[in-house]
């Protein structure tokens, strides 16, 4: 195998690429026009579209979580997030004189997202301030919340009839789906701030080690708290697009498990756990495969019962794959190759070093 294709093999992005292509193939095999897109009414419709339109919400939740994650820490409250943006928005909209009315649903929209950037800052002042653990510090959010977000609604399933609000899940603008528009905009916003300006290294160097970055004057606790906050304000918008999908909020089933899926998207994107380097467009990779993944599903046939369990072998598959020790040890290199492997010394901006003499090694 040429160095080039070794190299190739080793890029975080090709199995997670390889994956999806493996999904739309079986998706194309099963449904023979899967990737036909068509226009019809002035809008796009197609498999990929639909890919692209449904998962739109996991692609905004995933760019809040890399930021998270960047930072070595995790939220697992997203989904109730999700949940309570969308009981208060239709909740406000219920109750509305004219639910049509483009003001009273646009206030709406601002009493979700600003509870949930309120929510965000909560999380974040529980890690950064009183250093609490962010699974545990984000555990108590995912359970309170959800019970919070049913509370709203008084257990019930709150429908709305608002031609302004349907718009943010299941609109059209120039002939393509809003929630795609949105998500798309959100992550450009996001990866402009984060590699045209220092903001990016500066999460690099707090997630790599936060104290030494206090130590040199980073403001570690207030990037802390300010991702969490971005990231609950990412799950907002993603509980007004799922709920304003369906005209309905269901404070029991919106975003169930989703943060599990935001998760998985970060990490088949290669951005570690451990914090420090992330990947954006990995990420958003990430969150296209597991969308792909679901509605692969769906297309042929899953029963609902194990639907659950055939979604994690395929995600443990994609990851071992991922794995250099995994392929290591299952495709182990030829011996032939190991012992043609040069062993050059250390080398220094392209010039080998010098062997030191035996005395000079002994003084060293």
């Amino acid at each position: 195998m040429s160095a080039r294709a070794s190299a190739l093999i080793r890029h975080r992005l090709v199995w997670p690429v390889a994956a999806l292509l493996v999904l739309l193939a079986v998706d194309v095999v099963h449904t023979p026009g899967f990737l036909a897109v068509r226009m019809q009414d002035g809008h796009l419709y197609g498999g990929p579209i639909d890919i692209l339109r449904y998962g739109a919400p996991l692609v905004l939740i995933s760019v809040g979580m890399t930021l998270v994650i960047a930072t070595r820490g995790i939220d697992l409250s997203v989904g109730a997030v999700v949940a309570i943006a969308g009981a208060l928005a239709c909740l406000r909209i219920e109750k509305l004189s004219d639910p049509g009315s483009v003001g009273g649903v646009l206030a709406a929209v601002g009493v979700a997202v600003v509870v949930a950037a309120a929510l965000g800052l909560w999380n974040g002042i529980l890690v950064a301030r009183f250093r609490i653990q962010p699974i545990v510090a984000t555990l108590i959010l995912m359970v309170a919340g959800r019970g919070l977000a049913q509370l709203i609604t008084q257990g019930q399933i709150i429908t709305v009839n608002s031609g302004p609000y349907h718009v943010i899940g299941a609109g059209f603008l120039l002939a393509v789906p809003v929630p795609v528009l949105i998500a798309a905009a959100v992550t450009v916003l996001v990866a402009l701030l984060l590699r045209r300006t220092a903001l990016g290294l500066l999460l690099e160097s707090v997630g790599g080690n936060a104290e030494a970055s206090r130590l040199v004057g980073i403001r570690a606790a207030g990037l802390i708290a300010g991702v969490y906050v971005v990231c609950a304000c990412c799950a907002a918008v993603a509980g007004l697009m799922i709920s304003s999908n369906v005209s309905a909020a269901d404070s029991n089933n919106a975003g169930l498990w989703i943060e599990l899926d935001a998760i998985l998207a970060v990490v088949l994107g290669g951005t570690a756990l451990t914090g420090g380097r992330f990947h954006l467009g990995g990420t958003v990779l990430g969150a296209l495969v597991i969308q792909t993944l679901t509605t692969t599903i769906y297309t042929i046939g899953v029963p609902p019962e194990t639907t659950l369990l055939f979604k994690a072998l395929v995600v443990i598959a994609v990851c071992l794959v991922q794995s250099p020790v995994f392929r290591a040890k299952v495709f182990p290199a030829r011996p032939d190759r190991q012992r043609a492997a040069p062993t050059a010394p250390d080398t220094e901006d392209g010039v080998v070093a010098a062997a030191p003499s035996e005395p000079e090694a002994v003084h060293r």
